[in-house]
């Protein structure tokens, strides 16, 4: 199913808010739109935003590609995307990300066993001075932690995972 035919109303509250020589300025929030339901943006919603848009769907690739706010693959309940980029680094994002993985018993990029987080790693959050640092993508939208101890990250999690055998 479409976009169009899914979410009607909003694809056309959107598009109304660009005129139409300028509608392919409606990708982020198409994008987004797309992504709310199963985490990920879909190569079908890619070619469906393309066509809506007029633009390729490498265009709409490159976008989903370059944000961190928007994926391409699925992954784990809550997206934890640590900042490695060297200011980041110099603070000790590297082995934070690499001890954090260990204690996981996973790799960057992968997903721990029962499902519940991601670990990516990604370039600039903007809290250089506070690294290491990561934010963490959610069904309750973006949370930013910084810095944090692998201890403190560790107990993070245990506490989503007792939380969600609440509810």
């Amino acid at each position: 199913m479409s976009l169009s035919e899914k979410y009607p109303k909003e694809v056309k509250r959107l598009l109304s808010k660009y005129p139409p020589e300028y509608k392919r300025s409606a990708v982020m929030p198409l994008l987004y739109l797309a992504q709310r339901e199963e985490g990920y943006v879909t190569k079908a919603a890619m070619k469906d935003i393309a066509g809506l848009l007029e633009i390729t769907e490498t265009e709409v690739a490159s976008i989903v590609g370059f944000y961190t706010l928007y994926h391409d693959e699925k992954a784990g309940k809550y997206r934890m995307q640590v900042c490695a980029d060297l200011p980041c680094a110099l603070r000790g994002a590297d082995q934070f990300l690499e001890s954090l993985c260990g204690n996981l018993g996973i790799k960057v990029g992968e997903t721990t066993a029962d499902g519940l987080v991601t670990i990516e790693s990604v370039m600039c959050l903007a809290a250089c001075d506070k690294a290491p640092m990561f934010q963490m993508q959610g069904p309750d939208g973006i949370e930013y932690h910084e810095n944090m101890t692998v201890d403190r990250t560790m107990e993070l999690i245990e506490a989503l995972k007792k939380s969600g055998e609440a509810k």
